[in-house]
């Protein structure tokens, strides 16, 4: 075996510390108080889905909500976008998006830079960072948004120490 000296022993220590900050910070509570616990596998029929009529003259389903056995909260909806309107300002949030056109022409806007994306087209919106959707097309826009993360108060809780 090699003789290891100063620099590869502290090397090897600073690795060390680095994975237990890794292991740390993928311990988490289960869920919050009132949270799901989505453990169970599920199908969702389209046309069960209760609809939610908005202001801007579209309309939403909620698909589920809840905490996975991974400590991820996640929210799913679809959402029907008149021509012309916004579902609501440029935001940022917490939580981080993924948004599935299914019909439809969107204008995504990622911080001021704007892209546009149709049918089969997936966006990203990071956590914190501001984003806007714009159905720049002649017809409704249909997209599925799958929100991932809690929006207030971190979750992440320390690993007991190691006995």
């Amino acid at each position: 075996m090699k003789n290891i000296d100063r620099r590869d022993f502290l090397a090897a220590i600073t690795a060390f510390a680095a994975l237990g900050a890794v292991a740390d910070a993928q311990v988490y509570t289960p869920h919050a108080p009132g949270e799901k616990i989505l453990s169970e596998s599920e199908a969702f029929d389209y046309n069960s889905l209760p609809v939610h009529q908005s202001s801007n003259g579209g309309a939403s389903r909620a698909v589920i909500q809840g905490v996975l056995a991974t400590g991820e909260h996640v929210e799913v909806h679809e959402t029907t976008l008149p021509p012309g309107k916004m579902p609501h300002p440029p935001h940022r949030h917490r939580h981080s998006e993924f948004m599935m056109i299914r019909e439809g022409l969107v204008e995504f806007n990622m911080d001021g830079k704007k892209q546009r994306v149709g049918p089969g087209g997936v966006l990203f919106a990071a956590s914190n960072q501001l984003h806007g959707l714009l159905n720049v097309g002649d017809e409704n826009a249909n997209y599925f948004v799958i929100a991932i993360g809690r929006e207030t108060g971190a979750m992440p809780v320390k690993a007991a120490p190691a006995k």
